[in-house]
């Protein structure tokens, strides 16, 4: 009996009665052919070209029943991507992307494609700066096959089209299993015209492509779980598959493995055998993967960029300074981000959050009714979700761009508000009208209606990256040498489009500098100061505030001037020659040390190593108020703190807006010894010094440019003693660079 395909119902072995022509008796009077005959005839093997066609129509049938639901969204992607694309071109006159950390993925990939595994830079080793494991790899075969520069452009608008049609098709297939097959259609139409999806599509960055893999991961889990009776059922291969790769897009991605895992933990218990008992531990491979590459080849398994911009792994924040911050971009995300307040207008309907919640009841609901309390549970986690970019130091960058992967739920939520509204209308206002299909249409008219001008700032947004770090970018390749290497605080399109080296200063794709720009530009310049002369910077391109530290930067080359916009990091963009003539200018007293005497310990305040190394307390301090100086200060004469006029230029990395300074100083036992402190204040200021918690005498510090002051210490008996400096009035702040305890 033949079989039956259980996607289409059409018959498989049927074939050869097609293909074979029956057997006729001739006109001309020979035999018929006798049964054994017939047998045989009919037996005859097919012809291996009639098998290839048979196979081939049975794939692109399959094929074409799988890609059916994608039609319209493909679509609809297409022509919104041709309109958002046509607009860039418009704008800036070739392909160009509206984030600088988009041309750090198209670097990678060329990376790759050239050979290296992750190294960022040329003939330098592998990096932990490559949040998206996958997109990059992606991309790489596009610029082994040829589209290299800015024609890489091309291949990320691509994957972002089918990206952003793949993800509509999720969110409304999630919201049909919850919602109902008369609202669903509203999910997808939501997905395709909402901006912030548009905008991301089309951006260069790997954020569609993850969460069309979330939310795949979220549907495919709840239905392997609480499968339709009417769909072929969900491979549990699938669902780890899923759970294991999608971590690799983003870090975020932990949370589809932990789904799956749930998913295939929910289903073992219905099956029996070791295989299905294992199966959850796969997904949970996932999240490790990067950290354990990173363990491998870098010798630590933190990223540089976890360790910036997310907040619990900044060194420079204590426990108490990043629960602040956190609480603060909580009540930022329900007060404005999710309300179309200031940081989200140009995506999100203004009033969105009623949404939210009386979504999230709706959901509830639904899950009763429909019996998919597992679905329900899915969705209401990754809404759930929505909260956890607020521990990113870096939580409204780029158009809020860590939000909108959780905000898909968010679709699933309206679509279920408006059945359980719309089935309430009906049943009490008894009432034949649609009004579930209405209400939806309204939710879909609400999000749709800003997608024109998210396009426009789309183009814009490129066409502003396009004249500032694409413009330094292609000028540096044609005036630096090309041994030169830049320092950067964006990295992206200045290393890909210039083909010199860079440094980047924000360690994101230089190893080892991460830590050190956490704490601030006062940790960065004393860290210079130890660098090995051929791993400086011989040339700086930078926005001069975020760089903030003036006594590395040399002559002006160059500069970019961008005013109407509102995604680059600074109107101005300068490129410098470095300078490296100030190293080490402020490493010692300006005091004149008297004969026998020497610096027995010097406690170099923002030096990372010698604050370690003296247990100097941060007492809450911030990166914000880690800098470096640079003043012209005077000498001083002698012991009695008088001083003369120095046209020496001395630059030195300090710590500001002190209420006291606490670390472990080192002596000579039995020996009187000074203290010299380089201390400023913003106004004047008396500091009181202790030592082994014994005062020991006062300083004046009057407000302006540092000075150097000297505390006559006792003999002490001890090697080491706590040195304490607080000011009298606990209302005054001040400023430190450096101690030394002279002997």
């Amino acid at each position: 009996m033949a079989a039956q395909n259980k996607h289409t119902g059409e018959t498989l072995g049927s074939a050869r009665s097609d293909i074979v022509p029956p057997v006729t008796t001739p006109d001309d009077g020979a035999p018929e052919q006798t049964e054994d005959a017939a047998a045989n005839e009919a037996s005859l093997p097919i012809a291996p070209s009639y098998r290839l066609a048979e196979r081939a129509m049975t794939f692109l049938r399959c094929v074409g029943t799988r890609l059916h639901p994608y039609a319209f969204a493909l679509l609809a992607s297409g022509a919104l991507g041709s309109f958002a694309i046509r607009k860039i071109l418009e704008r800036a006159g070739h392909p160009a992307l509206p984030l600088d950390d988009s041309f750090i993925h198209l670097q990678y990939a060329r990376r790759l494609a050239e050979g290296g595994f992750f190294s960022y830079v040329q003939g330098e080793g592998y990096t932990t700066g490559a949040t998206s494991l996958l997109w990059p790899i992606l991309l790489a075969p596009f610029h082994f096959f040829g589209l290299h520069e800015l024609s890489l452009v091309w291949a990320a608008w691509l994957l972002g089209t089918i990206a952003h049609a793949a993800l509509a098709v999720e969110v409304m297939r999630l919201a049909k299993r919850l919602a109902g097959p008369e609202v669903a259609a509203a999910a997808l139409l939501m997905s395709l015209g909402f901006g912030a999806f548009a905008w991301f599509a089309w951006s260069g960055m790997e954020t569609i492509p993850f969460t069309w893999l979330l939310v795949r991961t979220a549907r495919a889990s709840a239905e392997l779980c609480e499968p339709d009776p009417d769909k072929p059922p969900v491979s549990p291969v699938e669902v780890a598959f899923l759970g294991l790769v999608t971590p690799l897009f983003r870090p975020e991605g932990f949370l589809a493995s932990g789904i799956a895992c749930l998913a295939l933990a929910y289903r073992a218990l219905s099956k029996r055998g070791w295989r299905p008992r294992l199966a959850p531990l796969v997904p949970l491979g996932g999240p490790l993967i990067l950290p354990g590459l990173h363990l491998l080849l870098a010798g630590h398994a933190t990223s540089a960029t976890t360790m910036v911009k997310w907040l619990p792994a900044n060194p420079a924040y204590d426990h108490a300074a990043a629960k602040n911050f956190i609480t603060y971009n909580v009540k930022l995300l329900f007060t404005s981000v999710l309300d179309g307040g200031d940081w989200s207008w140009l995506f999100v309907p203004e009033g969105h959050l009623f949404v939210v919640f009386a979504g999230t009841a709706a959901l509830l609901i639904c899950a009763i009714r429909e019996r998919r309390p597992i679905h329900a549970s899915f969705v209401l986690v990754l809404v759930l979700a929505t909260i956890l970019p607020c521990t990113y130091l870096s939580f409204l960058w780029n158009r809020v761009r860590y939000v909108w992967p959780f905000f898909a739920m968010h679709f699933v939520l309206a679509t279920c508000l408006a059945r359980v509204v719309g089935d309430g209308v009906r049943k009490f206002g008894k009432t034949k009208l649609p009004i579930a299909s209405v209400l939806a249409g309204v939710f879909v008219g609400a999000v749709v209606v800003k997608l024109p001008r998210a396009v426009a700032d789309l183009a814009e947004s490129a066409h502003a990256i396009d004249r500032q770090q694409v413009k330094l970018g292609l000028w540096a390749q044609t005036h630096l040498p090309p041994e030169a290497r830049i320092g950067v605080n964006d990295t992206g399109a200045i290393a890909y489009l210039s083909n010199r080296k860079t440094f980047d200063v924000c360690g994101l794709t230089t190893e080892g500098e991460a830590y050190y720009w956490t704490y601030g530009s006062g940790s960065r310049f004393e860290h210079y100061e130890k660098m090995p002369v051929e791993r400086r910077p011989s040339h700086f391109i930078v926005y001069p505030q975020w760089m903030a530290c003036e006594p590395v930067l040399g002559d002006e080359l160059q500069r970019a001037t961008v005013t109407d916009q509102s995604i680059l990091g600074g109107q101005t963009m300068i490129a410098y020659e470095a300078r490296w003539d100030r190293l080490g200018s402020g490493a010692l007293p300006r005091m004149k040390l008297k004969d026998g005497t020497k610096i027995v310990d010097e406690m170099d305040v923002s030096d990372l190593e010698s604050e370690k190394a003296h247990s100097y307390a941060l007492l809450g301090g911030s990166d914000h108020d880690n800098t470096t100086v640079l003043s012209f200060p005077p000498r001083v004469n002698d012991s009695n703190d008088s001083e003369i006029e120095s046209s020496f230029e001395v630059a030195d990395g300090g710590r500001h807006r002190r209420q006291a300074d606490q670390f472990v100083a080192s002596f000579q036992p039995g020996r009187a010894a000074k203290l010299v402190l380089r201390v400023s204040a913003d106004q004047e200021t008396e500091l009181i010094v202790r030592v082994a918690h014994t005062e020991v005498g006062t300083v004046r510090v009057s407000n302006g440019d540092w000075v150097e002051r000297t505390i006559d210490i006792p003999a002490l008996n001890e090697a080491q003693a706590l040195v304490e400096v607080t000011p009298k009035n606990a209302a005054h702040l001040f400023n430190s660079f450096h101690y030394w305890i002279i002997q």
